[in-house]
């Protein structure tokens, strides 16, 4: 406990309650913009008239009264009932003799004289499932040691930058061999495999899936119950420090699944919290999703946007992670969003627009971006809202990147098709560079689009099972050739067969087959070719960093272009054959006359330096458009990579 931390250090002549909570508090938290409330609502060790304990502090201003209950008071409502900070609806007491890790709950007294038993909305932990309780924890004194990292992300312009994501389930990722909590890895053992992992393979950060406390495992950690606890699944808050710090000593960022979207109707949660909507919009028109069974977060109260706002700060400042991927930022936007004509409140305008969530993105992205240089915003935004990566000023949401969820659904429509009806459908792949400019994409593949029988993607390709991995070779290879950063879910870089399961762990032993190895050697050789080469990612939103060769193969099913970084140097040609028909007098167009190297194949992979380099001169023969081509026999689903300057 720090001494800055004694509530009676600095004690005003006149005060509300015990002085904790300041009127500037209350100011700001009225307003909105108390970016670092979670320091003072909630649970927090302190010294206060001498005598060591917790204070808590909660917001509840429907409720008739409100007092706090936990394994120091026997659950008892009526032993220790907190007192009310005029005009702020917040409640607080100080309780000697608690200590931290002490199980608790808001014991709340509805207008109709009703007790609801309620999770502290902002406590740093919580109890481990089925266990509702929150557990008061101190998340402060952790040596960090990632300031070269911290320093590094401040210069970084993640849109100039290379960026691959491994989107990962900690849960189900690895299992350890224990009956303790499922067999869940704690952060301390996931941090050191998952960085070798990473870095072996060679992506730059993680995406973890549900980091904040929830009570279903079914929900993947989207119905969130403790937006300020890291999940007790995998350890206690300052265990999920190490990880972050670890990580980053490793190179590698981190970056939170974050859902200010929707929350659970648990009876322990947030739902109705002090007898009434609280945290939700009260007409269930805009406060409940009927597809989801969750409850709408009411962007029109300060206090509620306020509790958002600073949790998304509260990541970065006290966690250190480098981004928060939003999700469902549609279902937000909209307010028509899953529902029947009828049954959703129009906008002032006539609109279905949700003013109120549009300025809460525009504060938030703001707030964070502006103070965070460096730290990433990313929504998954599923339809073609215009603006999302657009500054507000401009008029835009202020993200940093948008998941291309139409990239992503015409992609893998095309890869599962048969060889022979792709010429028909040849426009899925090239339709996407028609709008990729038009904001800051990630090509994402993530867990959404490898489970509820949709298949893995080694099983999403078509013919036997040699055809399949050859496909997937070649699906791969346009994913990094193509604009825009990217993004795949953890088992799907070395061909896992059955669909993901949170419950049980990758097959890891499929590593050691022969053709799920060479799948996995060779993603890895894309993503070590891809950060290796500015070409492929520092003019992802520029149309001077991506031109065709030939957009219009479809007879042959075969696309080639190529990619280019300012300098013009180290350029990147790629073609690809998506039939298994080898192509044995192939000649391809190549945008001026001079040597081209292969780095890469579908074959061998990567070429390192050394290595016996195929390198091939132009020629003064029209192809492709072209005046000069280059003579390249094409494999059967082959791929290849040219570098020229």
């Amino acid at each position: 406990m720090k001494e800055t931390d004694s509530i009676t250090a600095k004690t005003p002549k006149k005060r509300t309650g015990t002085g904790f909570i300041t009127e500037m508090d209350r100011y700001l938290f009225g307003q909105g913009t108390h970016y670092k409330i979670y320091d003072k609502l909630g649970a927090h060790p302190k010294t206060y008239r001498k005598k060591e304990g917790m204070y808590f502090a909660v917001w509840a201003p429907h409720a008739k009264a409100v007092s706090v209950v936990g394994d120091f008071n026997g659950w008892n409502p009526d032993k220790t009932p907190m007192k009310p900070l005029e005009d702020s609806g917040i409640y607080e007491v100080f309780v000697p003799g608690v200590s931290v890790g002490a199980l608790y709950k808001y014991a709340v007294t509805t207008q109709s004289g009703k007790i609801l038993f309620k999770a502290d909305p902002y406590a740093f932990s919580a109890e481990f499932r089925p266990g509702t309780a929150s557990v008061a924890a101190d998340i402060e004194g952790f040596r960090w040691t990632d300031e070269k990292w911290i320093s590094e992300r401040k210069e970084a312009k993640p849109a100039k930058s290379p960026l691959s994501i491994y989107e990962v389930h900690l849960g189900s990722w690895k299992k350890a061999d224990r009956p303790e909590k499922n067999g869940y890895y704690t952060y301390k053992e996931a941090a050191h495999e998952l960085a070798d992992y990473v870095k072996k393979m060679g992506y730059t950060h993680v995406e973890l899936m549900g980091i904040a406390e929830h009570p279903f495992d079914g929900s993947w950690g989207y119905q969130v119950t403790g937006y300020y606890a890291p999940t007790s699944r995998h350890g206690s808050p300052k265990d999920f420090m190490y990880f972050v710090n670890y990580l980053h000593k490793k190179g590698i960022g981190v970056i939170l699944d974050w859902v200010p979207a929707h929350f659970p109707k648990d009876a322990h949660g947030l739902a109705d919290f002090d007898g009434q909507p609280l945290y939700e919009y009260a007409d269930p028109r805009k406060g409940e999703h009927p597809d989801w069974g969750t409850k709408v977060f009411d962007y029109s109260k300060t206090e509620v946007k306020n509790f958002l706002i600073a949790n998304a700060l509260y990541w970065i400042n006290e966690y250190h992670v480098d981004g928060l991927r939003v999700d469902a930022v549609a279902s937000m936007l909209y307010l028509d969003y899953g529902r029947t004509a009828g049954n959703w409140i129009p906008n002032r305008y006539g609109e279905n627009k949700n003013l109120e969530a549009i300025e809460f993105f525009r504060h938030l992205n703001s707030v964070l971006t502006g103070s965070h240089s460096g730290v990433m915003m990313i929504a998954e935004e599923s339809t073609a809202w215009p603006g999302v990566t657009k500054d507000p000023k401009d008029g835009g949401l202020g993200f940093t990147f948008k998941w291309n969820m139409g990239w992503m659904h015409d992609f893998l429509e095309y890869m599962k098709l048969d060889p022979y009806f792709r010429k028909y459908n040849h426009n899925k792949m090239t339709f996407g560079l028609t709008y990729a400019t038009s904001e800051n994409y990630i090509l994402s593949i993530s867990h959404d689009e490898v489970v509820h029988l949709k298949c893995s993607m080694i099983n999403k390709m078509p013919g036997y099972p040699d055809d399949k991995f050859a496909n997937l070779k070649a699906g791969y290879t346009f994913m990094f050739g193509h604009p825009g950063k990217k993004l795949l879910f953890m088992g799907q870089d070395f061909g896992q067969y059955h669909e993901w399961d949170e419950k049980v762990a990758l097959d890891w032993d499929l590593t050691e087959d022969p053709k799920n190895r060479d799948l996995q050697k060779y993603f890895s050789d894309l993503l070590h070719l891809y950060k290796k080469y500015p070409a492929l990612y520092r003019l992802d939103s520029d149309w001077a960093g991506f031109q065709w060769i030939n957009c219009d193969d479809n007879e042959r099913s075969i696309f080639s272009f190529y990619r280019s970084d300012e300098t013009k140097k180290k350029n990147l040609l790629f073609v690809i054959n998506f039939t298994p028909v080898a192509r044995d007098d192939f000649r391809l167009g190549v945008p001026k006359a001079g040597t081209y190297t292969r780095i890469l194949d579908n074959e061998h992979g990567l070429y390192k330096s050394g290595e016996d380099l195929l390198s091939i001169k132009s020629e003064k023969i029209a192809a492709d458009g072209k005046d000069n081509s280059i003579a390249y026999p094409l494999p059967a689903y082959g791929t290849a990579v040219f570098r020229f300057n």
